[in-house]
């Protein structure tokens, strides 16, 4: 993986390892929310939702777009999309050790 790959993966677990952050993106995935809207949704201030859409926005997860004086965030699917794909590689991987592993039991049993 190249380092600005790298630098996207950390970016990307980092925004998704807080359930705050996971909630909020399951929100804006279904469908356009305020930030005021989301806010709302949790016992924090607004400061701090803030911070916390800031977090995945810099990730790449989720996209702010400004109407007056309202700020309203979507999820990007395919951001998520590419998370996935990161994941199922390092399942590839595993499942390739496993795979090892049991060939190499059933040598010792031959």
């Amino acid at each position: 993986m190249i380092e600005g790959d790298e630098d996207r993966a950390d970016a990307l677990f980092h925004a998704l390892a807080d359930r705050t952050r996971r909630d909020i993106l399951r929100r804006v995935l279904a469908g356009e929310h305020s930030i005021s809207t989301l806010a709302g949704f949790y016992d924090m201030s607004f400061a701090a939702v803030q911070k916390h859409v800031a977090v995945l926005e810099r990730a790449g997860l989720l996209t702010k777009r400004r109407q007056g004086r309202e700020a309203f965030a979507s999820g990007d699917v395919q951001v998520v999309r590419s998370a996935a794909s990161l994941l199922s590689e390092f399942e590839e991987v595993w499942r390739g050790r496993i795979s090892r592993i049991d060939d190499l039991i059933n040598q010792l049993k031959e």
